[in-house]
């Protein structure tokens, strides 16, 4: 392990609660594919598959910024352990009613449920935040740690959820993904040394951190990058069935990830300079170029390759988020603040594999990437649109902006 990397663990309990936020973002890679695995495996119809996916990722984007704002008030092991509960009760029901044919009604009605999830890697996040605030370049280091690990949960998740449903049961996917939440956030939560400290109350306002303008602009943004995300996933699967390859599917998509993974390692190793923002809009407009060769592809080793050049411009895009957040929004509201990007991108995954679901259906797969290059396109007209608004960053109580200066109560950066 690079030495950058090695000096972040050297913080008491820091290789343990990463270890379990590990485990515990397992389902964001293998919930959202396996449903759409085990319904097409059922029944065919990836109309119905993508819809599901989409109620999922919708549950969770209007659920996890308020289980996020509790967790800063009350604390994480207080929170996460019912929700995550109630989360797997309902992943349980879902399995059920698919493996039973029951209608597709109840699908639904227990998809939105399983959507009652913790964003385990904000809680994460939000612990080396707690341990590194006063250390630009470590915290710098464990964020690009973080995404690492993500685009492992990327590249492993896929594989394990679409090969068990494919070579064991149609459930098997999701049913792993379900143990993967449970074993992770009670791992996770068991570790009381390095949990943040919740806010004081009186430190805490009926206000949303989404009142930030910068942290708007983030979260919009995002929500076109999900669609990217959701897009990609559906459109695949069904291109490589078309292809006579279906199981390969988790396997492109693995590609598509260990691109993403190998730029956030060496990003992580660089100590840029220069505004955070400027990055960030960057990563933003490469990632909508990087959709443009899926509209070649034409057999599944062309799109292995398009997919890796396209992941290679996702971490760092998520290393220089998560920064530019702790910029927009005051400490109190840290954890729900980095929620809200996730939930961006919840949203944005919900619509993207919606729409690429109804699209395979009616003209086929192919024509199915044309959905993450609208999405694309879009995630950076509204970058480009609110890059002025990045540029300023809000008071942060105590806290330190992404290029690594103090900002004190009151004061503004430019």
């Amino acid at each position: 392990m690079p030495s950058p990397y090695r000096a972040i663990f050297a913080a008491p309990g820091a290789l343990g609660f990463s270890a379990a936020g590990f485990f515990g973002r397992m389902p964001l890679s293998m919930m959202g594919i396996g449903i759409v695995t085990m319904i097409s495996q059922l029944t065919g119809r990836y109309g119905l598959a993508g819809a599901l996916a989409a109620t999922l990722a919708m549950a969770a984007a209007v659920v996890g910024p308020r289980i996020s704002k509790y967790v800063d008030r009350y604390g994480q092991r207080r929170v996460l352990r019912p929700v995550t509960l109630v989360a797997v009760a309902a992943v349980a029901g879902l399995l059920i009613c698919a493996q039973q044919g029951l209608p597709d009604w109840t699908l639904f009605v227990f998809a939105a449920g399983a959507g009652c999830v913790p964003s385990v890697g904000s809680m994460v996040r939000a612990r080396w935040a707690e341990i590194y605030r006063g250390s630009p370049r470590q915290l710098h280091t464990a964020y690009s740690w973080e995404s690492i690990a993500d685009e492992l949960c990327f590249i492993f998740g896929p594989i394990i959820s679409i090969g068990l449903s494919t070579a064991w049961f149609p459930e098997a996917g999701p049913l792993i993904a379900a143990l993967f939440l449970l074993t992770g956030v009670f791992w996770l939560t068991s570790q009381r040394a390095t949990e943040p400290v919740p806010q004081p109350r009186e430190q805490h306002t009926s206000a949303s951190a989404l009142r930030s303008p910068g942290l708007q602009v983030l979260v919009a943004t995002f929500v076109a990058t999900g669609a990217i995300f959701g897009a990609v996933d559906v459109v695949t699967v069904a291109f490589a069935d078309e292809e006579g390859h279906k199981a390969a599917a988790s396997l492109v998509l693995a590609v598509y990830a260990l691109g993403s993974c190998l730029a956030g390692a060496v990003f992580g190793l660089l100590h840029l300079k220069g505004a955070a923002s400027t990055r960030w809009l960057v990563g933003v407009c490469a990632m909508a170029v990087s959709m443009i060769p899926l509209q070649l592809a034409g057999n599944l080793p062309f799109l292995a390759v398009a997919l890796f050049v396209a992941g290679l411009s996702i971490a760092p895009t998520m290393v220089t988020t998560m920064a530019l957040v702790e910029q927009h929004v005051p400490r109190s509201k840290l954890t729900e603040g980095m929620t809200w990007t996730s939930t961006g991108l919840a949203v944005g995954v919900a619509l993207g594999s919606s729409a690429a679901g109804w699209v395979v259906d009616a003209v086929g797969a192919e024509a199915g990437y044309a959905v993450p290059a609208v999405a694309g396109a879009l995630a950076a007209v509204v970058a480009v649109l609110g890059y002025r608004r990045l540029r300023r960053p809000v008071p942060t109580r105590g806290g330190h902006g992404a290029d690594g200066h103090h900002i004190q109560d009151g004061e503004h950066v430019a």
